[in-house]
């Protein structure tokens, strides 16, 4: 269920865009709309033999870190608003091999996004969004350590005893659509469109498995994406939220947003992309009004400074290629939300119009745990 201030700001012209730069350390959808997500799906063990190891991760001993504690929240409940992009459940993923030759970056990623400290896409690789959430995880945990995972980083996140990668099958749902295999890049074609779908069965896969579609296809060499009834390799996520905030805290410092329980502990990490030199954060303390499921954007040009001349104001179909992506949690501060994104490969590497940009599937697991009235602190 949207909250009415979640509508009302969209209506409003919500300023919400991004600009790439360098990478830097409920509401019904309407028909054609399609949304994958982490829904409960039963996943089977993958075979060690199968497991791509993609990269070993370097073990380094502990240094001194310059990590300060994370803010701390209380759960809230839940908001008017289902969680992101959700695939139906099929029959299901099933883990691979936690041996230790399979430490490697991937794994890292899929239990650091096990744990709730989201690496944003996983890709296999051991870039920056991946190492705050590692730093961000120690010291949760008040561990003084820097850099890549240490023996004791591994004992803690392989306590979840979870492989990293599961084998899923697919299912009709999944592939059938329908989608939209082009997105135009201009708003003013964007809204002729009637729904801002999945451009292709991979990417509505890599939604729900919180992966890139480039890792996909790595986990699956030379296997297709497009028929029920397929096996393929996945990593071993869910979209189980982790309680219920009393408090979000928006941190510019290390573009996160951190989902805090009434006691002051980390619920939930998850990387992020705002604001910019033209549309800096609003930094200050303000309130959540609500959340807005499979929200349509109303783009107005007067919000944006970088806007063409020839642009009017326009309403872009809901779907997860929407601007906004799939899921509106609504600020107290006029035009301003937390929301997801079309392109959750740039989370933490682009600029945006002042709004707090997450993956789809991190806006859809904050948006079940907040709740109107608990406060958004937004600092630098």
């Amino acid at each position: 269920m949207a909250a009415a201030g979640a509508l009302t700001l969209l209506a409003a012209g919500a300023s919400c865009s991004s600009r790439s730069e360098p990478p830097a350390p409920g509401a019904t959808p309407p028909p054609g709309t399609t949304v994958a997500s982490v829904a409960p799906t039963t996943l089977t063990e993958a075979s060690p033999a199968a497991s791509p190891s993609l990269g070993p991760t370097s073990q380094a001993t502990p240094t001194p870190p310059s990590a300060s504690p994370p803010p701390s929240a209380s759960p809230p409940p839940p908001s008017a608003s289902p969680s992101p992009a959700s695939p139906a459940p099929s029959a299901g993923p099933s883990p691979a091999s936690s041996a230790p030759s399979a430490r490697s970056p991937l794994r890292l990623q899929v239990l650091l996004d096990r744990a709730h400290f989201s690496p944003a896409e996983i890709d296999g690789t051991l870039g920056g969004n991946t190492l705050r959430a590692l730093d961000a995880f120690r010291r949760e945990r008040g561990v003084r350590a820097s850099g890549p995972p240490t023996e004791e980083d591994w004992r803690a996140l392989e306590a979840d005893g979870a492989p990293a990668l599961a084998d899923y099958t697919l299912t009709a749902e999944d592939v059938k659509g329908p989608f939209q295999p082009r997105i135009p890049q201009d708003m003013m074609e964007k809204a002729k469109l009637e729904a801002l779908s999945y451009t292709s069965p991979l990417e509505a896969l890599g939604e729900k498995f919180h992966a890139s579609p480039r890792l996909l296809r790595a986990l699956n060499p030379g296997q297709g994406f497009a028929r029920a009834g397929t096996v393929v390799r996945v990593p071993n996520v869910h979209d189980q939220a982790p309680g219920k905030a009393a408090k979000v805290v928006v941190a510019e410092s290390d573009q996160s947003v951190v989902a805090l329980d009434a006691a002051g502990r980390v619920l939930a990490r998850y990387p992020a992309t705002m604001g910019s030199e033209h549309d800096p954060l609003p930094i200050g303390t303000w309130k959540i009004n609500g959340v807005s499921k499979e929200p349509p954007f109303f783009y107005n040009p007067n919000l944006f400074w970088d806007a063409k001349g020839d642009q009017s104001k326009a309403k872009i179909a809901p779907g997860p290629n929407n601007p906004v992506g799939v899921v509106w949690i609504d600020l107290s501060k006029e035009h301003y939300g937390i929301h997801g994104t079309p392109e959750p490969s740039k989370i933490g590497k682009t600029e945006s119009h002042g709004c707090i940009r997450l993956t789809n599937w991190d806006a859809a697991e904050l948006s079940r745990m907040v709740s109107p009235g608990i406060p958004a602190i937004l600092q630098r």
